[in-house]
């Protein structure tokens, strides 16, 4: 099998999206969080998660995995706070739930105060919209919403970085023997943006190639756990060079579940995201890598650039703005690259 597109990043899979994959000639989709799966018990549900891939199967498209519970699932057990016991019980029902309803795979990060941005609209080629991150901006990490690509809470307390390797070990510990047993795999995404300094008063730790090689030796060699490969957060820690030191790292080992393939324009502390082709990598060498490292999995596309005619700029999750110019480039683009490259399957 070779590597393959897949729909990712959709919030809801109405009649819009399902349109827009199959007129792109995708087959599989990847769900973010969807408002299909409430999991108003503080789980997903068997039913509610057969009813979302019964859906797929329907419209043509392969469910190819989930990523991201809902954060109000998921905060204490990133935060370390009281609670999280009962938080990771109904994380192990989701696990055995997917199982039941034929869902193999479930992506998750380790962002407490989640991703930042200190540019929404920041102007890339053309006069695109493009978010964009300065350290200097974000100054000691306490501003919140205007930064965020996603709504949340700040931190009650500062969270250290021993503090969070210490919450992300319990959380491993507790959780991957309940996926070895139902055949879930979990891909952890990098942090995003990478920097060391607490945003919003949490420490990140995934920040680094040589953090996430950790935070593989943490799951202490257990087959159900992999990477979520964001190509454009690895690309933010030290431009190809890391994204090349990854992929060599992860790929042999077949711990790269998925890949966002996004990029940026500049490192840490400063970058701004843009086009594919135009940022710190160049994509068909990176597809050449992933599929000599072994990695025949598949790719999603990422925060792509908001275009002249788009509905709405990177993060309106509406259908209509999901469904947009820079999206459906971006894609267009990788298509034709790995067909050039006689990559895809």
């Amino acid at each position: 099998m070779g590597i393959r597109l897949s729909m990712g990043h959709v919030e809801e899979l109405d009649d819009t999206v399902i349109a827009f994959a199959r007129q792109l000639g995708l087959r599989g989709v990847q769900l973010h969080a969807p408002a299909d799966l409430p999991g108003e018990q503080g789980y997903w549900s068997t039913a509610e998660l057969r009813a979302v891939r019964e859906r797929c199967d329907a419209a043509g498209l392969t469910l190819d995995g989930l990523e991201n519970v809902p954060p109000a699932h998921f905060t204490k057990i990133q935060r370390g706070e009281a609670g999280r016991d009962e938080q990771i019980e109904n994380y192990q029902t989701t696990i055995r739930n997917m199982a039941e309803a034929g869902i193999t795979l479930l992506g998750y990060n380790f962002l407490p105060t989640y991703v930042w941005r200190t540019d929404m609209t920041a102007a890339g080629r053309g006069g695109a919209q493009v978010t964009a991150f300065d350290l200097a901006q974000a100054g000691a990490g306490n501003a919140l919403a205007s930064y965020k690509l996603t709504p949340g809470e700040p931190v009650a307390e500062p969270i250290s970085a021993s503090q969070m390797w210490a919450s992300h070990q319990y959380f491993l510990d507790a959780v991957l023997p309940v996926a070895e047993q139902a055949g879930v795999r979990l891909a952890l995404h990098p942090d995003d943006p990478p920097v060391d300094a607490p945003l919003g008063g949490a420490a990140r730790i995934f920040t680094s190639p040589q953090s996430l090689a950790d935070a593989c030796q943490a799951a202490r060699g257990s087959e159900a756990w992999g990477i979520d490969l964001c190509l454009g957060t690895v690309s933010e820690m030290g431009g190809e060079q890391a994204v090349n030191e990854v992929i060599d790292f992860f790929g042999p080992q077949g711990r790269i579940c998925y890949v966002h393939f996004r990029d940026v324009q500049g490192v840490t502390p400063s970058f701004q995201e843009c086009f594919l082709g135009e940022g710190n990598y160049d994509p068909a060498a990176v597809l050449r890598r992933l599929a000599a490292s072994g990695f025949d999995g598949f790719l999603i596309d990422d925060h792509v650039p908001a275009m002249i005619g788009d509905p709405g700029t990177w993060g309106d999750i509406s259908s209509a703005a999901y469904c947009s110019r820079g999206r459906a480039y971006a894609i267009g683009y990788l298509q034709g690259l790995l067909r050039a490259l006689g990559l895809d399957d």
